[in-house]
């Protein structure tokens, strides 16, 4: 497939649709896909990181070595970019990051989806919650420590 010229991806702005919840699907990487997430420090400081500015509320995620999905909702009826929050957080753990040597965190930009419907958003969960068995670090996927849900989204 050719190239259209982007170097990073484009980011839509929401479209609210009568009657049905915005939801984003986010992937998030470390700057040269560096294996410094999986561990209860980063985990931690991501879930702190989403809990200071609530602009958008998490609901699932899953922190892998070098990346982060998560599911993303505004938190206010009015819709507003979702750039500004994520900037806000990468920011946020980089500069409390407890390994200065793995300094920068994150890369410079991130995949953001809206959902569609709430088949969506199950199916790509469980997706995504197989990346851990799928990369071998777990049989099962509940045996992943790094995931969660923050708040629950309903369809």
């Amino acid at each position: 497939m050719e190239s259209d010229g982007r170097r990073h991806p484009v980011h839509l702005p929401s479209i609210e649709r009568f009657n049905t919840p915005v939801v984003i699907f986010l992937t998030v990487c470390t700057r040269r896909r560096k294996p410094i997430l999986a561990n209860e420090v980063a985990h931690q400081l991501l879930r702190e990181s989403w809990q200071v500015n609530s602009s958008w509320i998490v609901g699932r995620y899953i922190v892998m070595p070098d990346h982060v999905h998560l599911f993303c909702a505004p938190s206010e009826p009015f819709v507003m970019p979702i750039t500004p929050w994520v900037k806000f957080w990468k920011s946020y753990t980089a500069r409390t990051w407890p390994t200065a040597e793995d300094a920068p965190v994150w890369q410079r930009d991130f995949w953001d989806r809206q959902l569609r419907h709430g088949e969506s958003y199950a199916e790509k969960w469980d997706y995504v919650v197989h990346n851990a068995v799928r990369a071998n670090l777990v049989e099962r996927p509940e045996q992943w420590p790094y995931q969660g849900e923050l708040n629950v989204f309903r369809w």
